[in-house]
């Protein structure tokens, strides 16, 4: 075919079929992005602006950040160090200088290039165009193939292939399309496909994110650009190796296999978008796998805290599949408003419609959201046994009580020594909280520190590990702790909840820690009793993380309160042993948490510690107390230690 018809092929194609707002016509789809989204519209404007000018966009938990001019692809910003040029599997990741690649890796998805598609299906203006065609040549020559920190996992070629099929969508249809442009693309696209191809990251022990990534980017490449002469055994393998990794790591409960919510976000979002680009090109996929994929959305829709945002349990590294905007780490509800129009499930429609729903599924995904009657029952406490996650909600009380293994079918890789930790909400804000992550690479004792279990609302003994961790392996965590759940039960007036875990059965002394958490609906409080039974004499530590911004003090009667300043909510804990009526003085600790990769805030840990012979119990209470209630009253009614 001549390169010219090739050209008006791609211009004029209307199969195979993409996202409805990436799809000609676009000024509907741009008329109600102004709309309904004004303020994003002109934040996504601005930013477009900045990727144009100055080379400058989001990353991650850093905010903006500037590359350079020419665009350096290969500068860690945070550390500054620039990746060699190396032959890709020759590179060491681990450092130990500061620098970490995921920051590179996530400047190089290209996620940026579909804040330009949609800046030009908005405006029609060429400048955008001009220099998504201007860092696709920057990129392709200061990135040859196989070469370089870019090349180096097939996971991070597989989605920036993803983005650039979403970018090329748009902009296939500027009149300076060319054939140059378009042979330039293809080159890219087919070089990535054929890569990922041949560099799967599969193992017989165990599949995880990564190798879901591969599968996914070659069906995209397949379903997206047919005339290549590799796309149908892409299509084909993609598929077939999608649904069976669904099979794998997605648990009967909806939940993901790798003890992380953060993860979940990011694999729900790889099935979500390519179950309905499979939809769009009617290639045919089973209820079965629908309906998992339905539970995914459930377990995010229970997992978000009354305040909308995700409590950060295991491993959260801010990534998304396809970016259509920036999200922070623990921003997952913008998921929600998709899967109500997709599933036409009014229990999901908790937030309000999102871009994301709009360029998806178009004009017709906002109104499918519209005509659904927001669920008017209240959630109640819900339980993922699969998963290891029990909530409790009754009103603005919240409380997640984190029962699960190390993740990857107890391999490990993102979990974290938090088991028999809790996430507490009340009063419309967070107070006991998982401290995220952080950073992986860029500081291997932060990570180790982050992830380790003095840094969980939980019990720590002889100041060891619940699960083995190294500092020098950070991705690797044992299962030893193996939690069990001996009781989950829903009361119409009281919950609870009893589980175990043996992590410290290691120990030379074996040591087995024993948590029952009780929610009074009436009396809106948590009782909360920790057993540590074995022989001899042990150091235990009791601690509670608290949200940063609180302003936490132990008081003179040693009950710790934490105070929410900007609205006088507070909640308190006290802590006192069987058959002890004076309560124990904690210390406060100085902690950090991120909500969002490469960033972190100062926090505090309440911790009561003893050394102590066992069998020891230890009692607490935790009473939230929101703006307007009369402590005296609150505090008379709970805390007299009489049960």
């Amino acid at each position: 075919m001549p390169a010219a018809d090739l050209v008006a092929h791609f211009q004029q194609r209307t199969r195979p079929n993409f996202f409805s707002g990436f799809v000609r016509p676009t000024s509907e789809v741009a008329a109600m992005q102004r709309s309904l989204f004004p303020e994003e519209t002109d934040e996504l404007i601005s930013t477009a602006e900045r990727i144009t000018t100055d080379h400058c966009w989001p990353l991650l938990g850093l905010m903006e950040t500037c590359f350079g001019n020419p665009i350096d692809w290969h500068r860690d910003p945070l550390s500054q160090f620039t990746w060699p040029l190396d032959y890709y599997a020759d590179i060491d990741l681990q450092r130990g200088d500061g620098s970490d690649v995921r920051f590179v890796w996530e400047q190089n998805r290209l996620g940026h290039f579909l804040t330009l598609a949609r800046a030009y299906a908005i405006t029609s203006e060429r400048r955008y165009s001009d220099e998504f065609y201007q860092q696709v040549e920057s990129w392709h020559a200061s990135n040859p193939l196989g070469l370089g920190v870019n090349w180096n996992c097939a996971m991070e070629v597989a989605l920036r292939a993803m983005n650039l099929l979403g970018a090329f969508t748009v902009f296939r249809c500027d009149s300076e399309f060319d054939e140059q442009k378009l042979f330039s693309l293809l080159t890219l696209l087919d070089q990535h496909g054929r890569f990922v191809h041949s560099h799967l990251e599969f193992s017989h022990i165990a599949t995880s994110n990564h190798y879901l990534s591969n599968v996914v980017g070659l069906l995209w490449l397949g379903v997206m650009l047919p005339e290549l002469e590799q796309a149908e055994t892409w299509r084909t393998f993609g598929l077939s190796e999608m649904l069976s990794e669904m099979d794998k790591q997605v648990l009967d409960d909806g939940a993901d296999f790798e003890s992380s919510t953060g993860y979940h976000r990011f694999v729900l979002e790889l099935f979500l978008y390519s179950f309905l680009l499979c939809r769009a090109n009617e290639i045919e996929i089973d209820s079965h796998h629908w309906d998992k994929l339905h539970r995914m959305l459930r377990y995010v829709c229970a997992y978000l805290r009354p305040g909308g945002d995700a409590p950060l349990i295991g491993d959260s590294d801010g990534g998304q599949v396809f970016p259509l905007r920036h999200h922070r780490g623990d921003d997952h509800a913008y998921l929600l408003a998709l899967g109500a129009a997709v599933f036409n499930d009014s229990q999901l429609k908790v937030a309000d419609v999102s871009p994301e729903l709009l360029w998806i599924l178009g004009a017709q995904g906002i109104e499918a959201h519209s005509k659904l009657a927001a669920e008017e029952v209240a959630q109640g406490s819900q339980s993922f046994p699969n998963a290891g996650i029990y909530i409790f909600r009754d009103r603005d009380l919240y409380l997640l009580f984190n029962a699960s293994d190390s993740g990857l079918n107890g391999r490990g890789s993102h979990g974290h020594n938090d088991a028999l930790s809790i996430d507490v909400s009340a009063c419309g804000r967070p107070f006991i909280v998982d401290p995220g992550t952080y950073v992986y690479t860029a500081d291997s004792s932060q990570r180790h520190l982050f992830r380790s279990t003095a840094y969980h609302s939980t019990v720590e003994v002889d100041y060891t590990e619940q699960n083995t961790t190294s500092e020098e392996m950070p991705f690797v965590i044992g299962d030893e702790a193996r939690p069990r759940v001996l009781e989950f039960d829903l009361g119409p007036s009281l919950e609870a909840l009893t589980a175990e875990h043996y992590g410290y059965r290691r120990l030379p002394q074996p040591v087995v820690h024993q948590r029952r958490v009780v929610l009074d609906k009436e009396k809106r409080y948590w009782f909360l009793s920790d057993k540590l039974t074995g022989v001899g004499e042990h150091s235990l530590a009791f601690r509670f993380h608290f949200a940063p911004g609180l302003q936490t003090t132990v008081r003179p009667d040693g009950i710790v309160e934490a105070i929410d300043t900007t609205s006088d909510a507070r909640l308190l804990i006290a802590a006192y042993e069987l058959n002890e009526i004076q309560a124990r003085r904690p210390e406060l600790e100085a902690r950090f948490s991120s909500s969002d990769y490469g960033t972190k805030k100062p926090s505090m840990s309440a911790c009561w510690s003893v050394r102590t012979g066992l069998p020891f119990e230890l009692n607490f209470v935790i009473v939230p107390i929101c703006a307007g209630e009369d402590e005296t009253e609150r505090l008379n009614s709970v805390l007299s230690f009489e049960d």
